[in-house]
């Protein structure tokens, strides 16, 4: 069992974006990240299903090599968003 506010493992976010039905869905939910923001309480909420309850304050540091960090949950979903790389993990 994972701690709150840490990300997915594998295999949970492949049951998430299932549930979110592919890159389609999930490009639905950045247009909904972009018109409304992060304070969206659905976008919260798959925030917080995404990091097992919890979206987590302070700094993030991504998969991607060479990416500094990013100041927050937000900016790192924000960053995933207008890259279309919408399954790289914190």
């Amino acid at each position: 069992v994972q701690q709150l506010g840490m990300p997915l493992s594998h295999e949970e976010y492949q049951q998430f974006f299932s549930l979110l039905g592919a890159a389609h869905l999930a490009s639905k939910a950045c247009r909904l990240r972009m018109l409304y923001g992060c304070k969206n309480p659905l976008i919260q909420g798959l925030d917080k299903y995404e990091n097992h309850g919890v979206i987590p304050e302070g700094p993030v540091c991504s998969e991607l090599p060479g990416t500094p960090p990013f100041a927050d949950v937000c900016t790192f979903a924000f960053y995933r968003c207008l890259r279309k790389r919408y399954f790289i993990k914190v």
